[in-house]
């Protein structure tokens, strides 16, 4: 808890109501052993004798009901606290308290060298006009845009490029529902913890979708995998929906807003391989920058700051020059069994043996519009226009120049 900057408290009080269920369950145990032998006894009796043993077996069983609903009360208090538990970290994470105790892994290629000032993405975009912002603003509200023309065939083209990809690598491509319901946000982890950071359809009791990984992995939410199931890995396009709270969501430009589209990767091994599956999917992601030719870090996260529910993850920064920053397009983690318990998500290892859990993992590959923000600052040219990536191209008609 400490090294993942988490509150000693909450393990206080999870230990101080699991002693008190304890010691209820012991009594009421005792009670219960009581009330049978008595019963047994009372057809032997007769009189006065029999009467105060039943007064007795009557005030036995209204402490056992009131020790039954006090059990209850605990053991739903004490299911919240855990599930308010982030996930253990791998051996391998460096301690650390926040990003500047991360870890650079490896860098693909250079930032590129401009012979001009390089504008910002959200200037391009308005130059252009293939991004507006303030008819965005109009329709739902600040952190929203419109993207229009060549933007939206090239946020198109983006995502087509990524899903063909991914199924030439075998991952089996899905389109799950966009809204999921409570045990889903659960499942994954995003539930209690990031319920803040989610939009919340209260009529149904349902959520906006606040990351493909959520609907993917909970296809399998209750299922047992046979052995040769396994391992299985999926894609999947969708809109993703964040209220980013208590942050600057609207900030100038499409880095950090509320609704975003996104291509998930989603991976269900089995325990033993999940180090080198992890490795996989972190490749898996890097080939979508690879192919697009942008400059690109990896970056091993720190206990510190790593999500609730990882027990490891890559960071993929892209170089964005018009911002001067790296920006995380994506996030690679295995979770081990972490999602796999609290969705129920098992494997039978032979046919005679008890089920286990799976090792779940995730990532995007890769987040939208970030990625974009990239090929437009990074591929930008002195006359304002923008080339578009050969390997874009074949999904734009044959285009080469955003003008």
């Amino acid at each position: 808890m400490r090294d993942r900057n988490y509150p000693e408290q909450l393990l206080d009080e999870f230990l101080r109501i699991d002693g008190e269920w304890r010691k209820l369950i012991d009594e009421g145990n005792h009670l219960k052993y009581e009330r049978n032998r008595a019963s047994e006894t009372v057809p032997k009796l007769k009189g006065e004798e029999k009467q105060k043993v039943i007064g007795e077996m009557r005030r036995i069983s209204d402490r056992i009901k009131h020790i039954d609903t006090m059990v209850h009360e605990l053991e739903e208090a004490r299911t919240e606290i855990v599930l308010n538990f982030p996930n253990l970290p791998d051996a391998s994470v460096p301690k650390g308290k926040d990003p500047a105790d991360n870890v650079v892994v490896r860098t693909f290629g250079a930032p590129r060298p401009f012979d001009f000032v390089p504008k910002k993405h959200y200037e391009l975009g308005e130059d252009l006009d293939i991004i507006d912002f303030v008819r965005g603003a109009k329709v739902t509200g600040s952190g929203f845009f419109v993207l229009k023309g060549d933007g939206a065939r090239l946020d198109r083209a983006l995502t087509q490029y990524m899903l063909d990809l991914h199924h030439r690598q075998g991952y089996v491509e899905v389109f799950p529902p966009a809204i999921v319901n409570t045990a889903a946000v659960i499942g994954t982890g995003q539930y209690p913890k990031m319920k803040d950071d989610m939009y919340w359809c209260e009529r149904d009791d349902l959520w906006l979708n606040p990351t493909a990984e959520v609907p993917v992995t909970n296809l399998h939410q209750d299922e047992i995998f046979e052995k040769g199931q396994l391992p299985l890995s999926y894609t999947a396009y969708l809109p993703s929906f964040r209220r980013e709270a208590g942050r600057s969501a609207d900030t100038r430009g499409i880095i950090r807003v509320h609704q975003f589209n996104k291509v998930e990767l989603v991976k269900f091994v089995f325990p033993g391989t999940s180090s080198h599956d992890l490795e996989v999917l972190r490749s898996d992601a890097e080939a979508v920058l690879q192919g697009l030719e942008l400059p690109y870090r990896v970056l091993l996260l720190c206990t510190g700051d790593m999500g609730f529910a990882s027990a490891k993850t890559y960071d993929l920064e892209a170089f964005a020059p018009g911002q001067e920053q790296w920006l995380e397009v994506s996030s690679c983690s295995c979770f081990t069994d972490f999602q796999a318990r609290r969705a129920r998500i098992k494997f039978r290892p032979e046919a005679h043996l008890k089920s286990e859990f799976v090792h779940t993992l995730n990532g995007s590959g890769l987040a939208l519009p970030r990625t974009m923000v990239a090929v437009m600052e990074n591929y930008q040219n002195k006359d304002g226009t923008i080339t578009v990536p050969k390997i874009l191209r074949p999904y734009m008609q044959g285009q080469e120049i955003i003008e």
